[in-house]
């Protein structure tokens, strides 16, 4: 059993004392996700969005190489605007805490993390997967191990779609990890509602997907749970437009020999200037909706951990 344990903030600490509902929140969306100012407004308007829904938000990173549940205001603006700031998965965490350093949490992390702080439900934008041309790379992302082996449900809007999403949903398969869509039969792409293959599972409420949580966790199974969420319809991008701006990221990125740790924030970022923006609005719109579900469900999880 760990003995490390993240400093928790006073609203965290008080609401895991007292049982209630909390959701776990990434930092890497704050520190390699987005530009600023684009990165505060989006890190507040989904902590206010997780409390608008009756649960507290804990937004997860490492601070000075402290392990943090739970960001103040003007730790949030700081974060946000910081120089330095390393990208730590959960392999990371270690060397970060050492070196003293200021890191934002992947979703590998951030599970391990909320795991560590005992809250059982993160939301975030979309999770790592396989990426395409890992048969030769064997580029396989920590996030989908994680998910095999932390008993942390994370809410997303699917993988993100610059992924081999037939292989990520394999992997996710071996990993013994349930695959439940919200509202739908399909997993959702991040961008677009829709990718092509059908979700392992379908539940239409925050209470069911709750329900089926606490149920996994008694049957001592040991894994997580990815809870796929599609993007709001009206923020949704089309597949033609995002596809094409995808496949000419992707040979970009190729031709620059851009990898490992780099790739998924170059993808991005370079997604987002060929779309003039319209990918940045698609994100935020997708966290802001996760959030908003993980929020119900861990008020619905809460009472049932109190009952």
């Amino acid at each position: 059993m760990s003995l490390i344990k993240p400093k928790l903030s006073p609203e965290v600490a008080e609401a895991l004392a007292s049982g209630g509902a909390i959701v776990a929140l990434e930092s890497t969306i704050i520190t390699h996700g987005m530009p600023y100012p684009a990165n505060l407004e989006t890190a507040l308007g989904v902590e206010a969005v997780v409390r608008e829904n009756g649960a507290v938000p804990a937004t997860i990173a490492v601070i000075n190489g402290e392990l943090r549940a739970g960001l103040e205001h003007h730790e949030l603006e700081q974060l946000a605007q910081a120089k330095g700031v390393v990208k730590a998965s959960g392999r990371d965490l270690a060397v970060a805490m050492v070196r003293g350093q200021t890191a934002g949490t992947t979703v590998s992390a951030t599970m391990l993390l909320a795991d560590l702080a005992g809250i059982d439900i993160f939301a975030t934008g979309g999770v790592g997967g396989v990426h395409r041309g890992a048969e030769q790379t064997f580029d396989i992302s920590a996030d989908l191990t994680e998910l095999g082996r932390t008993k942390t449900a994370v809410v997303c809007a699917g993988v993100k779609s610059i992924l081999d999403i037939a292989k990520t949903l394999e992997y996710l398969e071996t990993q013994r990890v349930p695959v439940i869509a919200y509202g739908t039969e399909d997993f959702p792409a991040f961008f677009t509602r829709q990718s092509g293959y059908t979700a392992d599972h379908r539940l239409d409420t925050a209470e069911d997907i709750a329900k089926a949580m606490h149920l996994h966790h008694q049957l001592g199974t040991g894994t997580g749970l990815l809870i796929a969420n599609p993007i709001p319809e009206e923020a949704a991008l089309t597949p033609d437009f995002i596809d094409g701006t995808i496949a000419d990221a992707v040979r970009e990125a190729e031709e620059r020999g851009i990898g490992r740790k780099e790739l998924t924030p170059f993808l991005l970022a370079r997604i987002n200037e060929l779309s003039k923006g319209e990918s940045l609005k698609a994100n935020i719109a997708l966290v802001r909706n996760n959030a908003a579900l993980a929020a119900r469900m861990a008020v619905a999880y809460a009472a049932l951990k109190k009952a």
